[in-house]
C-alpha cells in the first residue's frame, strides 16, 4: 500500500496529557501498517463535546473513504452509558457510521472511546511501566486491593495516581499531578498486552477495528 493509500486517522482528546500520550502510543500501535494520524486536543471535555459535531459534519463532507475517526473522552463523574449514547448520536446526526451503529454494509468510519474514569487509570494497570518511569514506586502496588482493578478506583484516579507517587517521593512538593510529564514519563514504557485497564483494552480493540 503506498503513502496515498493510506488510512487518515484523526483522534480527538480533551487534554494535553492525552494528546503526550497518543503521540506515544499509537506509531507503537499502528506498527507497520499505513497510516498517518493527527491527534487533535480540545483542550477540555467541555471543549470536545461542543466541538465535535461541526468537525464530523467535516469528516462527512471530506470525499476521501480512507478517513477514520477515534475519539477518547473521560467518563469522569458522567453515567458511562448516556455519555456513549451521546457521542454515538452526534456520528449519526453527521451522517457518519460508527462501530456501534455501522452501515448497511457493516463498515464504520467512527469509534468512540470512554477513558474509566481518567488516563491515569491506563497507567495503574501497567504498574511495570509506571515503576520503570518512577522506580521508588512498589512492585507490589497492583498487588493491592485499591489497584487490582484500575477502572474501579473511586475518588479519582489522577488523585490516586498522585497519592502513589508522592508516598515513593515523587512530586512530593506539588499539590497537583504534572500530568503531561507522567504521561511523558510513563507512556513510553507501556505494553498494551499486559494493562489491566479494561478501558484501556477496549481502546486498544477499537483502533484495531477501525484500522481492519
Amino acid at each position: 500500500m503506498s503513502d496515498s493509500q493510506a488510512v487518515k486517522l484523526f483522534v480527538h482528546v480533551e487534554e494535553p496529557s492525552m494528546k503526550e500520550a497518543m503521540e506515544i502510543l499509537l506509531p507503537r500501535l499502528l506498527r507497520d501498517r499505513q497510516a498517518n494520524f493527527r491527534v487533535i486536543d480540545h483542550g477540555s471535555k467541555q471543549a470536545l463535546l461542543t466541538n465535535l459535531p461541526a468537525r464530523l459534519r467535516g469528516y462527512a463532507q471530506w470525499p476521501d473513504p480512507r478517513i477514520r475517526i477515534l475519539v477518547t473522552i473521560d467518563r469522569d463523574d458522567d453515567d458511562c452509558t448516556a455519555l456513549k449514547a451521546r457521542l454515538e448520536h452526534l456520528a449519526q446526526a453527521a451522517g457518519l457510521p460508527s462501530k456501534s451503529t455501522p452501515g448497511p454494509d457493516g463498515r464504520f468510519r467512527v469509534v468512540n472511546r470512554i477513558v474509566i474514569e481518567e488516563l491515569e487509570s491506563w497507567f495503574l494497570g501497567d504498574i511495570s511501566a509506571l515503576r520503570s518511569a518512577y522506580p521508588r514506586v512498589p512492585a507490589t502496588l497492583g498487588h493491592r486491593k485499591t489497584y487490582r482493578d484500575p477502572d474501579a478506583i473511586k475518588g479519582g484516579t489522577w488523585e490516586a495516581l498522585h497519592r502513589v507517587l508522592k508516598a515513593s517521593g515523587h512530586y512530593a512538593a506539588s499539590g497537583h499531578l504534572p500530568k503531561i510529564d507522567v504521561a511523558r514519563r510513563v507512556t513510553r514504557y507501556m505494553l498494551p498486552e499486559r494493562n489491566k485497564s479494561r478501558s484501556f483494552q477496549a481502546f486498544v480493540g477499537g483502533l484495531e477495528a477501525l484500522l481492519s
